[in-house]
């Protein structure tokens, strides 16, 4: 994720700015540094092999950032439109109909014949290449209603890298000044699912906490104590993995944000803590966590195409 966008404002001098609503995704960098912290967390975890194969993936998508030709962007008057009728830009459904998609997926399963991977991905990625229109339609509308069948997952994967990709390119192509919030839990880019969120040390936003996409990669603010699912402010709790010497978790830097009016949980990354974290990668190397809320009575709201089985 970038918030490179952000700059110092002359005239908060001695006092606080406003952050932004919405970052947009620098898509010229956040896949290469997704890559590289996949590639960090696979050298510790018991992960690794998984984590080193995504490391790969991540890599791949930012080869075809820089590859692909310039995407169509959105529509000047589709964007007025949504921003009237508080509805996110980018049409999911439209989006994976257009050429600049099917490009971008059919040169994405190309390359990922290279990859180094697990022998079922392998047969994952041959699965999905075989694969006829109708089947291909049928995961790709899984992928874009951030549902991903288990039986599915190794194959869905693709699916998801490769519009990862179109989706933040075209997202990367709005102004974040035109864009308005939808509801909880929705992009106001794409209308996707987050991921979970992240509380930002980044100039001019420092300490406020933004809601990450999980398919196009906007980032928009939320404020500190809020439930991304249903909105509430009421009944928000945390849980956290004991650590050693903090029993409960003070000093952890990921979390599980818990909502007893929804019943819901979302992880939340302290980035302004230690500034590696990336949303994508550290949800998935952060399964332990996962693996302490499977059994309680919270059901994860953060969607993450990659955190395979959870």
């Amino acid at each position: 994720m970038s918030a490179s966008s952000i700059q110092p404002d002359p005239s908060m001098i001695g006092g606080i700015s406003k952050a932004p609503f919405a970052l947009m995704p620098n898509t010229a960098r956040f896949f290469k540094e997704r890559a590289t912290r996949f590639k960090i967390l696979a050298e510790t975890s018991n992960l690794g092999p998984y984590l080193k194969f995504l490391s790969a993936i991540a890599d791949l998508q930012a080869k075809l950032i820089e590859e692909l030709p310039p995407v169509t962007p959105i529509d000047a008057d589709q964007v007025a439109r949504a921003r009237e009728n508080t509805m996110p830009p980018i049409d999911r459904a439209a989006m994976v109909k257009s050429e600049d998609f099917r490009r971008t997926l059919a040169l994405f399963l190309e390359r990922a014949k290279t990859i180094e991977k697990p022998a079922a991905a392998q047969q994952a990625l041959e699965a999905v290449i075989a694969a006829g229109e109708d089947t291909l339609e049928w995961m790709i509308g899984n992928v874009i209603a951030d549902t991903m069948p288990v039986e599915g997952l190794a194959h869905h994967l693709y699916i998801a890298a490769a519009t990862q990709v179109h989706a933040a390119r075209l997202a990367a192509g709005l102004d974040a000044l035109k864009l308005v919030p939808v509801a909880p839990g929705v992009c106001p880019s794409c209308g996707g699912k987050p991921v979970g969120s992240m509380v930002i040390g980044v100039q001019g936003a420092e300490g406020a906490r933004y809601a990450c996409c999980a398919g196009c990669a906007t980032m928009w603010n939320e404020v500190r104590v809020k439930c991304i699912a249903c909105g509430t402010t009421k009944g928000v709790g945390y849980r956290a993995v004991e650590i050693e010497g903090d029993p409960e978790g003070k000093t952890a830097v990921i979390k599980a944000e818990v909502c007893d009016e929804c019943k819901s949980w979302t992880k939340i990354l302290y980035q302004n803590r230690n500034p590696s974290l990336e949303i994508i990668a550290d949800d998935v190397a952060s399964l332990g966590l996962d693996l302490l809320m499977k059994d309680s009575e919270y059901k994860r709201a953060g969607f993450d195409p990659f955190l395979v089985g959870y």
